[in-house]
């Protein structure tokens, strides 16, 4: 038997840092929106150890990747006793990885999908959630999809309205940023965090956001799509603005960095403009990918096993 599935990248439309926890982990409110973009996973049944590989080297295939994590929490939950095993997982790699969109993230939830009906866990919804804020802060989030704000650590979820289908240039700089680093990186420097719209700080440009459609508009307008892990990572990787204010230059309504980073992304109101910039900016060793956003239903059946 064997069971694929698609698992999408992110975007961090807002993302706003409130304050540390005695965990470790930050308090967040964020607004996260899903990517056409993916990495597909085939999950095969065969005897022997649970076994990972992966078309991208840089993907680790052991213990550290999130859907190994992901199964020992499944094999348990289906009551399975000892080491999980006899599923053999391929992982075909197209999320950029250190990027800031979520792919080892979407991974990990796409394995608690697949894996809840192959082993018959039969988890509900909501123990389902549970197992995958145990896997880390973001994971919860792909088990929905869709446009979410994210509060806490990110994990206590609210649906908002959609964010109208727009599309989405990513940029990727020649290097990773690790979620660890850009957090620490914001405790270090609180002269950088940025709170509110700054005039001499790249991003959204005002009259352009005018004729973007719907209730995203009105936030771009008022300056309120704000990363601020972004002046952070970007006083020690300066390459992040200069890829903002070049997205801006080739017409984007809003750019930012998502997440912790190292992607940047623009949003265009037709792929044509998406296109145009990723040609534009697809210099040196940087990588440009165009996507668009989907709704929480078209991500339901992108994401639903076959």
């Amino acid at each position: 038997m064997a069971l694929s599935t698609r698992a999408c990248a992110k975007i961090n439309l807002t993302l706003r840092v409130t304050g540390s926890r005695p965990d470790g982990y930050h308090e967040l409110r964020t607004v996260l929106a899903s990517l056409a973009l993916h990495d597909t996973l085939t999950f095969r049944q065969r005897p022997g150890p649970f076994q990972i590989d992966c078309d991208d080297p840089a993907c680790p295939t052991d213990r550290t990747n999130l859907v190994w994590r992901a199964a020992e929490h499944m094999w348990r939950a289906a009551g399975r006793r000892g080491a999980a095993r006899d599923i053999a997982v391929r992982i075909e790699k197209r999320i950029p990885i250190e990027a800031g969109l979520g792919g080892g993230s979407s991974d990990a939830a796409a394995a608690i999908r697949v894996l809840n009906r192959i082993w018959g866990a039969d988890l509900s919804s909501e123990r389902q959630h549970t197992v995958a804020a145990r896997l880390g802060a973001d994971v919860p989030f792909f088990l929905e999809g869709g446009t979410a704000l994210g509060v806490d650590r990110g994990d206590l979820l609210f649906p908002l309205l959609e964010v109208p289908p727009t599309w989405v240039t990513l940029v990727v700089p020649p290097f990773g940023v690790s979620t660890k680093d850009a957090y620490r990186w914001w405790d270090e420097s609180p002269a950088l965090r940025l709170r509110r719209p700054s005039p001499d700080w790249p991003g959204t440009s005002g009259e352009r956001a005018r004729r973007f459609p719907g209730a995203l508009a009105a936030s771009l307008s008022k300056g309120e799509l704000i990363n601020e892990l972004e002046r952070p990572v970007a006083s020690r990787h300066p390459e992040i603005a200069r890829i903002v204010r070049a997205l801006g230059r080739r017409g984007a309504i809003h750019a930012a960095m998502s997440g912790s980073g190292s992607a940047v992304f623009g949003l265009f109101p037709s792929k044509a403009d998406a296109d145009r910039a990723a040609v534009v900016l697809a210099t040196g060793a940087r990588r440009t990918l165009v996507t668009c956003t989907v709704t929480r239903e078209k991500y339901r059946r992108l994401c639903d096993p076959e």
